[in-house]
């Protein structure tokens, strides 16, 4: 069985409440002794003075003509009476004082609640800034105002933490980027080369066979340096927005990607609706890209693709082919992640596909996820654009 999981706020109202109650408690034992002791017993009246007295406050008047038997009777009846009293004095004090420790312990809970919650505060506070941060959103900070307590201390290192998090990613990206753009040049410059060198009419074919694998290889590494300068553009979010056609623009990735599917013997159905989104529109173009040629490359002779637009999600591309396992999905999202089986040491792509496309919504302010296909296998990606 689970244990019961009690909230801090909770345990510091039953604190507050408790502590209360034991004070109000031991406050009215000691009222209840006081007054007891204060108010007289009938025992006293076993004392003759003492019945003497009680007999001449009852029977004023007539105390010098009482006799013995009468006056026995009349100190019984005044220590009978007195009795009474006295019980009911202290009934009435014990369940008045009960009442009102009732009504004050339920107060105390209630104000011990409220002052958890304004102690609490600034831990929701930070707790809620820590829900919100992502990698391409460390700007927010907590900023919490008041006396220069310990809270206070804990929401300054948060902060203090967070602008070293925030320095230490910029810099990471920046590297990337720069390091991806500087190594584009040595690339083209090597793949000049061997073209060069394979357009020599006396090469011998080992030469030339060697020549198109460093031709193959290096293109590849040129569209991952591509996509990580992509990805690295896209996490440091959008400079300027304009309007984008989101339509004509996937309208224009999939004429670009029809000899593609054709060599592949893929089908490409689309359904496109008029939708303008604020945005970059190279960087939504390369999100559509990078969603049908994936839905290409990782699909099935006689597969198909089914791409919709203008709806909610913004953009829904679904395609056959391989089955992807549910807990397998959210690693595809990922630089570099690729599935078991057909996709593991494929070299036709770096890897990056998915990642730029969930990296490109983000700085659109949406988001990308995905699911199993189904039956038909494959993938369905939906991109949600305001």
């Amino acid at each position: 069985m689970k244990p019961l999981r009690l909230s801090v706020r909770t345990k510091l109202t039953a604190l507050y409440g408790g502590a209360f109650l034991l004070v109000g408690l031991a406050l009215l034992i000691v009222n209840y002794l006081l007054v007891s002791s204060t108010l007289p017993d009938s025992a006293a009246f076993a004392t003759d003075s003492m019945a003497g007295v009680a007999v001449q406050r009852a029977y004023p008047m007539e105390t010098t003509s009482i006799l013995p038997a009468e006056r026995a009777q009349a100190t019984q009846l005044v220590a009978t009476s007195l009795s009474e009293y006295r019980s009911d004095v202290l009934s009435t004090l014990l369940w008045q004082s009960l009442v009102a420790l009732a009504i004050a312990g339920a107060l105390a809970v209630l104000l011990g609640w409220l002052m958890a919650s304004r102690v609490l505060r600034p831990l929701h506070a930070i707790t809620s800034t820590a829900r919100k941060l992502e990698i391409e959103n460390l700007d927010r900070r907590i900023d919490l105002d008041g006396p220069d307590d310990e809270l206070k201390e804990l929401a300054d290192t948060f902060d203090g933490m967070l602008d070293r998090l925030a320095v230490s990613f910029e810099s990471q990206k920046r590297f990337v980027a720069n390091a991806s753009h500087e190594l584009r040049t040595p690339l083209a410059v090597q793949r000049t080369l061997v073209e060069v060198a394979m357009a020599d009419p006396d090469v011998s074919p080992e030469v030339r066979k060697l020549g198109e694998h460093l031709i193959y290889t290096n293109e590849r590494s040129e569209r991952m340096i591509e996509g990580l300068l992509v990805l690295a553009r896209s996490d440091r979010g959008l400079a300027a927005r304009t309007p984008v056609r989101l339509d004509e623009v996937v309208a224009t990735v999939l004429r670009s990607a029809a000899a593609m599917a054709e060599e592949a013997g893929v089908t490409v159905e689309s359904r496109l609706r008029p939708r303008t989104v604020s945005g970059d529109p190279v960087l939504l173009e390369r999100l559509g890209t990078n969603l049908v040629h994936n839905a290409i490359t990782y699909n099935r002779e006689g597969g198909w693709i089914h791409v919709d637009l203008g709806g909610d999600p913004a953009l829904v591309v679904r395609n056959t082919g391989p089955r992807v396992p549910f807990d397998a999905v959210p690693a595809l999202f990922e630089p570099f992640r690729r599935l078991s089986g057909d996709r593991t040491g494929d070299s036709r792509n770096a890897g990056l596909g998915l990642s730029i496309v969930r990296s490109i919504a983000k700085a659109h302010g949406g988001s990308a996820g995905a699911e199993p296909g189904g039956r038909g296998g494959g993938l369905i990606v939906r991109v949600r654009l305001p």
